[in-house]
Parts: C-alpha cells; sequence; structure tokens
C-alpha cells in the first residue's frame, strides 16, 4: 500500500490518531470488544500471525466492554505509537531515514518545556468521593488484561512515569506498568536493577527523607512525548527536553493538581497520587517484555489523589511481551541510534557502521549486531563488541560483529557469518560478573532458593570477514534485478528480498574466472572448454586447487 507524505509533528494523541487513519494506518472496531479477554489477544494476532511489518496497524476500539458486562465510554487505542516501523515514524513527523540523525539532534540540542497556565489535560478534574467511589477514579478507566490466562490484573502500559529528584528538582518521564489494585490504588513496576528506572532512584532519596515520593502517569501524550519514556537518557537528563527538540518547539507543561509535578498539557488522561516509601505491595503476574511472565514481586505502591483528563478522551494502551510487539519498535528506533552515537562519536570506533539490536523473541535487549566496515581493524572490531556490551548493564549480552556485506537485520546471515567467518577459539570471547539485567525470573521455589537473576556473564563474537574469500553463490546482481522484473511481470505472488539476495565478489576472484562467467552467461561456455583442455594434467589428486600448481 502507498502512503502519502508524511506531515508536521502531532503534539497531541487525537491529532496522531487523525493523521494515522487518514494514511490507512488505522482501524477502527466498532463491535463490542471484551478489554479483559479480547482486545490485547485480537491486536496480537498481527504480531505473530506472519503478518510483514509494514502491514500492521492501530486498532480504535470504540466498543469497549468488560467480562462483567460494564460498557465504557471511553474508546482505546493499541498500536497508535510503534505497531510499525511506519507509524512510528508518523508520530515522530519525519520519514524513516531521518529519525536516527533526528534522536541524534535532540540530545544534543535539547529545547526546555514552557508552563501554561491551563491545558485540556485538566478539561475534567476527579478527586476526593467522585475518586472513591465503587466503580469510579480507575474503575471508570477502560484498562486492558495484557495477558489474558496469565495477568493478575488489567494493567496501564502506555505510561509516562512522572517523578522529581527532591534534591536538584530535575523531572524523570519513564514508561513502568502499573497494575490496578483498586478505585485509588496501583501497584508500580519501577525497575531497582542497575541501569533502571530513574524514578527508583527518586524514590531511594525519599524514602531516606520518609517521606511519599509524588508520582504523576500519564496516559496518552503527543508521540514524540511517549517515545522519550523507554529511552536510557542519562539520569538528571529531563526527557521531555528531548520531546520539545523533537517536537522541533517547547512542549506545554501545566503544574499537576495535587502533586508538585509538570505534566504535559495536551495528554488525554493523568493519574495523580503518592507512592508509599514505606510499604511494597505484592504486583504480578504480569506478561513481560521479556518474553517470559513475571511472577509476583514486591513492589511499590500508589495511593491515587487525583485522575484528570480531556473532555473526551482516547485511552492509550501498547502491546508488549513476545518480540516484535509495540514496546519492541519503540525501544529500538532510538537505542540503536543511541547507541551507535555512543560507539562512533563518543567511544571513537573505527570503521563502525551499524548497530542492530535482534528484535525477534529477544526483547532487542540482550543481543547486539554490531556492523564493521570490510577494512575495520581486528582491535577496533573487539573494542567496539565490548564498548557495546557494557554501555547498559540490561543490554549486550550476547554480541556479534559482522562485515558491511551482511545485513545485520538478517539474523540468518548473521549465522552464516558466524558459520563460515568465525573459528570459536580465537574469536569468541567469555566474560563473567556481568549484571544479571533485565531478564525472566523462576519462582525460586519458594524456599529461598537462589534467584538465577544475580549472575550472568558476556558472549562476544568476532563474525568479519578475516581474509579474502570467494564471492556469495548467488546470481550476479544484474540478472537477479532482471529475475525480479520478470517476476513481477508474470505477476506471481508478491516477493521480500533479503540480503543477500544477488552474488558478489570478497576479493578472491581472478581475471580469469569473470572472463569464463561472461562467457558461459553469453553462450560461449565452449571457448572455456578450450581453455581447460589445454591445461590438463596427470599426476594429481581430484580437488587440487589449479592455483596451487599453475604458478
Amino acid at each position: 500500500m502507498k502512503h502519502q507524505p508524511i506531515a508536521a509533528v502531532s503534539l497531541d494523541m487525537q491529532t496522531h490518531l487523525a493523521a494515522l487513519e487518514a494514511r490507512g494506518l488505522l482501524i477502527r472496531v466498532e463491535e463490542p470488544i471484551n478489554k479483559d479477554t479480547e482486545l490485547h489477544p485480537l491486536v496480537r494476532c498481527q504480531f505473530v500471525g506472519g503478518l510483514p511489518e509494514q502491514d500492521r496497524r492501530a486498532f480504535l476500539f470504540t466498543n469497549v466492554v468488560d467480562s462483567a458486562g460494564k460498557r465504557y465510554d471511553m474508546p482505546v487505542v493499541v498500536g497508535a505509537l510503534a505497531a510499525s516501523s511506519d507509524i512510528y515514524a508518523a508520530g515522530m513527523g519525519r520519514p524513516a531515514a531521518d529519525i536516527r540523525q533526528a534522536w541524534m539532534n535532540a540530545i544534543a540540542h535539547p529545547v526546555p518545556p514552557v508552563e501554561v497556565a491551563s491545558g485540556p489535560c485538566q478539561d475534567v478534574v476527579i478527586t476526593g468521593d467522585e475518586l472513591r467511589k465503587p466503580g469510579g477514579g480507575l474503575g471508570r478507566l477502560p484498562v486492558p488484561v495484557s495477558t489474558p490466562g496469565f495477568d493478575a490484573a488489567p494493567t496501564l502500559t502506555a505510561t509516562l512515569c512522572i517523578t522529581k529528584d527532591p534534591e536538584n528538582g530535575v523531572s524523570n518521564m519513564s514508561t513502568n506498568r502499573a497494575a490496578l489494585k483498586s478505585e485509588t490504588r496501583l501497584g508500580v513496576r519501577m525497575s531497582s536493577r542497575i541501569g533502571g528506572s530513574g524514578g527508583y532512584q527518586h524514590w531511594l532519596k525519599y524514602q531516606k527523607m520518609g517521606k511519599p515520593m509524588p508520582c504523576a502517569i500519564v496516559i496518552g501524550s503527543a508521540p514524540v512525548v511517549c517515545y522519550t519514556g523507554p529511552q536510557r537518557l542519562p539520569m538528571d537528563f529531563d526527557e521531555i527536553t528531548v520531546a520539545g527538540a523533537l517536537a522541533g518547539s517547547p512542549i506545554e507543561v501545566v503544574r499537576a493538581k495535587t502533586v508538585d509535578l509538570l505534566v504535559p498539557a495536551q495528554a488525554e488522561i493523568v493519574i495523580e497520587g503518592l507512592i508509599s516509601t514505606e510499604l511494597l505491595e505484592p504486583e504480578g503476574p504480569f506478561g513481560e517484555s521479556t518474553g517470559y511472565v513475571a511472577l509476583e514481586d514486591f513492589n511499590l505502591s500508589m495511593e491515587v489523589t487525583a485522575i484528570t483528563h480531556r473532555r473526551a478522551p482516547v485511552f492509550t494502551s501498547i502491546i508488549s511481551q513476545v518480540t516484535p510487539s509495540e514496546s519492541s519498535v519503540m525501544r529500538k528506533v532510538a537505542l540503536e541510534s543511541l547507541f551507535l552515537n555512543h560507539l562512533r562519536d563518543q567511544i571513537a570506533i573505527k570503521g563502525i557502521k551499524r548497530v542492530v539490536m535482534h528484535e525477534v523473541l529477544s526483547n532487542l535487549r540482550p543481543l547486539i549486531f554490531l556492523q564493521f566496515a570490510s577494512n575495520a581493524p581486528k582491535t577496533e572490531v573487539w573494542r567496539g563488541l565490548q564498548a557495546a556490551s557494557s554501555r547498559v548493564a540490561d543490554c549486550g549480552k550476547i554480541c556479534i560483529a559482522v562485515s558491511e556485506d551482511v545485513d545485520p537485520n538478517n539474523a540468518n546471515a548473521v549465522f552464516w557469518s558466524m558459520a563460515y567467518r568465525s573459528n570459536p577459539i580465537e574469536d569468541v570471547l567469555v566474560l563473567p560478573f556481568r549484571s544479571p539485567g533485565h531478564g525472566p525470573s523462576s519462582d525460586r521455589k519458594g524456599g529461598g532458593a537462589p534467584d538465577p537473576r544475580t549472575a550472568n556473564s558476556t558472549l562476544l563474537i568476532d563474525a568479519t570477514l578475516k581474509h579474502v574469500m570467494p564471492p556469495i553463490a548467488l546470481p550476479a546482481k544484474p540478472y537477479m534485478e532482471r529475475a525480479q522484473e520478470l517476476w513481477n511481470k508474470l505477476k506471481l505472488p508478491p516477493i521480500a528480498l533479503q540480503s543477500p539476495w544477488h552474488g558478489y565478489a570478497l576479493g578472491d576472484w581472478s581475471d580469469v574466472w569473470e572472463e569464463f562467467a561472461n562467457n558461459a552467461t553469453s553462450g560461449q561456455w565452449q571457448k572455456n572448454g578450450l581453455n581447460t583442455l589445454a591445461r590438463r594434467r596427470g599426476g594429481l589428486t581430484p580437488e587440487t586447487p589449479t592455483r596451487s600448481v599453475e604458478k
């Protein structure tokens, strides 16, 4: 399907949804859909059903019900942030090819937000008895169950959790799940691991002060604001300043009603509250982005003090769990750019060309492929592998380097390169004492058995081309291009070629063999036979290379 050119950056979610619908990237579902059992599984079908990424869509559900028979007056949208790279690019307001540079520029030149007196996110303000009444408060929100059959509660997934450092006043905005516990209580999971959530670091400071931590959970902001939440920006780097740079203008913020925090003024919904620093509450199970169900852990407990929203808000949710997913697309585009910038510009790795975080079934973070120029020194390849594996605690458990002729987005090509371009005894390095990072956990058998997350290691593999080799054994490019023309002319089923889709030389090729190939394709193969007839020899073993004899 041909899409219209991408327009300007959308500064609120509903403008973004209208733009997606205009470009054929959004599907409306008007029949009743159960948010507890049907909604996420329906959208999940496009990720596990073999559908090409470019055919994935956002889904807007306008008739949402639950298993208790309740009907909600608020529509739910899933996939609107990053069901595909096309949708992500639409949210960024620029072609996909320009996104990496946009992230680099935004991080280098942040734009502070501007505070305004009021905003649509506070058209409706719910506090006090209205918040606490049965079915009120959080119960009014059509929060889906993400992993029916395993999740313990409807859970907010497309969140921006805003907290503020009590010492320096710098805000942090991160994406953390929040499970419904009651009309006024949420179980919030902020990662406590090394390299985890900035909000958790704020929580530790509030805990030392003996005070609860103010928190505002934003649902449905401008895509460029939402995209900053999952990224690994340095501590004390306010994400909303990066969002302003991505948008090309300051993001408008408004002061929350019951907590001392600034929130995006154009947001759909804001949940304000206080997170206890004294008591933790069991949270989970929940289908995690590792591809496994996260079992029940003690996590943060938030008492809701206000819910504000637009007059006619749309509730936003994202698909996570087993990758590919919406959350993996959101992380992949920016994280790859951040890693490449780190290796190329900050560490000055010579010859580094691309960083690709493998997505399918691996949640991006554990498996990283690095692409190097063909003349990159071996020392730079190993510097790059070690730097990539250590930049973030839970990224790069396995790092594999390939040469520039290998497409790092094609896992099969990477495996091929490992099989034919690496010698395990020389090109593989295992490093101990790695941070456990973000991975699945067992139940620890309920009896205090060792937690498997407490120890890990790193695997580095140099699968780059070490010396000249014969050409790739596929028809040369002109012949494959002609084959595509014929394929399309014959109206055969659509094909999506993956590299390598044509043959190319890798240094071990002579003018004689090039002439042989030209003779073969021009119908003059007899010339080759006359050449080899004159070179016949006796006393040799079959498969003796000609160049070992003809010197």
